[in-house]
């Protein structure tokens, strides 16, 4: 090979979808001036912090409404525990009924574009929530916050293909991923202290916790106008060599991939065993996940701890899941596995939950223990599966158990959550089962390719 710099032609296809021509296999891999591991390095510093800092508070912003119970949400709007749950659920209907319409704005504009402005609107109804007078404008809230983020994971998936290849954008999306139990950690800690602001303004501790979280959001949805960038052929940080590289990298891939839509290709996707497998890999997971994170603070207080305690004592389970998940994403990813990983966390958090229904009541302390455990199990096992099934089909499956969940903590079920502990204790022996079922470990590049027209 030459030691001269190639100058790489490069054709763009008008969506930031440029295609580098006439390179060899050789040239791809290991071009002249170029060092890939440090040009993977500079994306994942350029693009993964402010994409796991949008999904960390759109976690927040969705399940702060535990949080918010404590400090007297229900009493001050006069809720009734059914309308409460039913104020869970209404998310989860305005967030699969939008999902694809979402997915289709992004695909006409640009992640720069999008995904800031989605943020800034879910920002500004969050923060509406904190100022709602009724039952009825609180429900209007929460649906329109399920419409505004449910396009956010399948934009965000979307957007990384665009700079990774398909290997390295599923171990970029499971790191992402670990903003949901990083968004449990900051929402204990945020709520205990504006805990304080009771009567701040004339308003209760609870309205502080919308409102002040909610500006939060629209403030780094400002700034993510400059953070979110469209394409590798327009990327202001790139150098010419390495934009050139980057779309010959992703020569072939989903990212410059300019196959037209076939409802034939959606066809195949539906009756390949290997996607419905999956997809109910990830909807074992999302029960759990979504009762879990909506529900702790509630489950922590009924175990006897006043209100801020309660609080503060939800930071230690999520502290634990965050930094278990990102070591499980890093292990994953060096060894090209999942299923092991999955087995292994879900199996920890089956006992976690064993311990929540047999715990003594007058023994919080191991009850408190288990809630640590199912943890620590339910966000590793998610963000592996999840990351492995990032499709329109096993997204719309997963999220449309979570309006099942969100009905399964009924009040009358209180301390032993016998209903809610139960169905995620199921749902976790079912993922079990499902991984044995993988045991030979279906490579996920070969559910992606066969998943990837159905997005």
């Amino acid at each position: 090979m030459s030691n001269e710099s190639e100058k790489v032609p490069v054709e763009d296809t008008g969506r930031g979808q440029s295609t580098a021509a006439s390179l060899s296999d050789e040239s791809i891999t290991n071009p002249t001036g170029i060092n890939e591991k440090a040009l993977l390095w500079k994306l994942d510093l350029r693009l993964l912090p402010p994409l796991t800092l949008l999904y960390l508070l759109s976690f927040l912003d969705r399940s702060n409404i535990g949080n918010a119970k404590l400090d007297g949400l229900t009493k001050d709007l006069k809720i009734t525990g059914n309308q409460y749950l039913f104020a869970l659920t209404i998310y989860f209907i305005g967030y699969v009924l939008f999902e694809i319409p979402c997915n289709i704005v992004l695909k006409r504009t640009t992640p720069k574009l999008w995904l800031p402005t989605l943020m800034l609107v879910w920002g500004i109804v969050a923060t509406l929530l904190g100022v709602s007078q009724s039952f009825v404008g609180f429900l209007a809230a929460r649906f329109f916050l399920g419409v505004t983020e449910s396009g956010l994971f399948p934009g965000v998936v979307f957007y990384v293909s665009m700079w990774y290849k398909r290997t390295e954008s599923h171990y970029r999306v499971a790191l992402f991923l670990s903003a949901a139990s990083l968004a449990g950690a900051f929402g204990g800690i945020f709520a205990y202290g504006i805990g304080f602001m009771k009567g701040v303004g004339g308003y209760n501790g609870w309205r502080w916790i919308f409102i002040l979280e909610g500006l939060l959001t629209v403030f780094i949805a400002v700034v993510s106008y400059f953070l979110i960038h469209k394409y590798p052929s327009t990327a202001p940080f790139l150098t010419e060599p390495e934009r050139a590289f980057i779309q010959a990298r992703l020569k072939g891939t989903d990212a410059n991939n300019s196959e037209e839509f076939a409802w034939s290709n959606v066809v195949a996707a539906l009756k390949d065993y290997k996607c419905w497998l999956y997809g109910l890999g990830f909807h074992t997971m999302s029960l759990p996940l979504y009762t879990f994170s909506l529900f702790l603070p509630t489950i922590i207080s009924e175990l006897g701890y006043t209100a801020a305690q309660a609080q503060l004592l939800t930071v230690p389970p999520y502290a634990v899941a965050t930094i278990i998940t990102v070591l499980v994403a890093i292990l994953a990813e060096k060894t090209h596995r999942h299923s092991p990983f999955v087995l292994a966390s879900s199996s920890v958090a089956i006992i976690g939950y064993i311990i929540l229904l047999s715990a003594p009541i007058k023994k919080p302390g191991v009850s408190y223990f288990g809630t640590i455990l199912a943890a620590a199990g339910i966000y590793p096992s998610c963000a592996i599966t999840k990351r492995a099934t990032a499709t329109a089909m096993t997204i719309t499956i997963g999220n449309l158990v979570a309006v099942l969940g969100t009905q399964l903590y009924r009040p009358k079920t209180s301390p032993r959550w016998h209903l809610g502990h139960g169905f995620a204790l199921g749902y976790l022996v079912a993922n079990l089962l499902l991984q044995r079922h993988e045991a030979g470990e279906v490579p996920t590049e070969e559910l992606v390719r066969s998943d990837e027209d159905v997005r």
